[in-house]
């Protein structure tokens, strides 16, 4: 196993890897247009291109991540050195889903494997296409003892779960994630849990509305909806609200054309089910833009609602698909009194020249991450943490991040024999007054 110690061998690989993905580019691209019509422009954008990206960055700076880190000692333990060591926790397990399911499947493993871990990968069962080219380009890497997929519906995820594993990682909806603690749970298995929730998107009434709109739906329609943390709700000052959902549609116009299911920049929803899910959610008395479906070619239009009410379907859950309601506030205590009904989410947005309105949603509410004035792009920097809170997800990863969660870290203090202070040992006798001025000294 010399993957485990010996960080150059680990570079060859995840090299061999590079090359491998990038020899592969424009297969992985046709896969993600079989498996539900992802453009290539996206592809690239949030697939290959990132995947390509977190190798490079991998493999230049990870003799410098795997590196001992010295920290400085305590004078309790004068004369001492202490180092942080970072050792792989062993054999781990990702479950990836298939909204991003390219690069939701390679960057932790990239992570896992650079860490020195043995990993085993679940790729999403209903993108076939795409994890048979996974499949493939794993196998002509790694040796099956240091990366394997293990490819299959339910019944594979659930027998991968009653093993036991050293860390497991998983990336999909909160009610999976849930069993995954769970399994997790009866080995005491450590874990990060990817997941989602209801992103609110807040606009008042200093925001530049056409721009909002454009960034607005570019993150939101992109990948058709699919996408973790995309926009699941917007609310608006309620006198901006018309001059804002013109923009709107100006905007998709301008992006998908007349009819979007011509259009080639426009994605499929995964399947009927999902796509089924999504149609119960549309009320078409509500429907302010779009609204078009074809189930049989899993088509949903992008689709502005007029949303008044919290109890409906399309309010109840994430949305996870390209249905956008239109919320309204006229006080900043209806803002609270929404967002507040539902669990943290994993992405805010907030539209606004106002530096002080920005700051106080920020610090006010508790969410994964977030932006002001864009959508989404919170995600591309590899130096910014990614992951949720609470019901959002558990555990953080990116860049260095990616690593260190992989990472066991290890704490060693190397002592000195040139001197042996007396004072700690016993008999204790008349030093307790001595140690107390002392600690509260230090």
């Amino acid at each position: 196993m010399e993957y485990k110690t010996n960080i150059n061998f680990r570079k060859e690989v995840l090299t061999k890897l590079l090359n491998e993905v990038i020899l592969h580019e424009n297969e992985i691209i046709d896969a993600l247009y079989y498996d539900f019509k992802k453009p290539a422009f996206e592809a690239v954008l949030t697939e290959t291109s990132y995947v390509i990206s977190e190798l490079k960055d991998t493999i230049k700076n990870l003799t410098k991540w795997a590196k001992p880190r010295r920290v400085f000692p305590s004078i309790l333990n004068f004369p001492s050195k202490d180092y942080i060591y970072k050792e792989p926790y062993g054999k781990v397990l990702i479950i990836s889903p298939w909204n991003y399911p390219f690069q939701l499947a390679l960057c932790p493993l990239i992570s896992a494997f650079a860490a020195g871990n043995q990993v085993v990968l679940k790729p999403s069962e209903l993108t076939p296409k795409t994890s048979e080219i996974i499949a493939k380009i794993i196998a002509k890497v790694f040796h099956k003892n240091q990366v394997s997929v293990k490819e299959g519906g339910i019944e594979v995820s659930q027998q991968l779960l009653s093993e036991r594993w050293d860390y497991i990682f998983f990336t999909g909806s909160v009610a999976v994630g849930k069993i995954v603690a769970k399994a997790a749970a009866e080995n005491l298995t450590p874990v990060t849990l990817e997941l989602g929730g209801k992103n609110p998107c807040i606009i008042d009434e200093t925001a530049n509305l056409k721009l909002a709109a454009k960034r607005i739906v570019w993150g939101k329609f992109m990948n058709a909806g699919q996408t973790c943390i995309a926009p699941d709700y917007i609310l608006i000052q309620k006198n901006m609200k018309s001059h804002f959902v013109d923009y709107l549609k100006e905007e998709i116009t301008k992006a998908y054309g007349e009819n979007p299911k011509d259009s080639a920049d426009f994605a499929r929803i995964i399947n009927t089910k999902n796509c089924q899910r999504l149609i119960s959610m549309i009320d078409s008395e509500k429907v302010i833009f779009g609204g078009q479906t074809d189930i049989k070619n899993c088509y949903i239009a992008p689709t502005l609602i007029a949303e008044n009410s919290l109890e409906t379907e399309v309010m109840k859950d994430e949305i996870f698909g390209p249905i956008l309601p239109i919320l309204t506030y006229e006080k900043e205590t209806e803002i609270e009194a929404i967002i507040s009904k539902y669990e943290k989410p994993l992405a805010l947005y907030i539209f606004t020249e106002n530096r002080v309105f920005s700051k106080q949603m920020i610090q006010k509410y508790s969410f994964g991450g977030g932006c002001v004035n864009d959508t989404m792009v919170h995600f591309s920097n590899k130096r910014l943490p990614f992951g949720g809170v609470g019901h959002s997800g558990i555990g953080a990863y990116h860049g260095i991040l990616s690593f260190d969660s992989f990472s066991h870290k290890k704490s060693i203090l190397k002592k000195s024999n040139f001197l042996d202070l007396p004072f700690r040992y016993a008999p204790y006798s008349d030093k307790l007054a001595t140690i107390k001025k002392i600690v509260n000294w230090l």
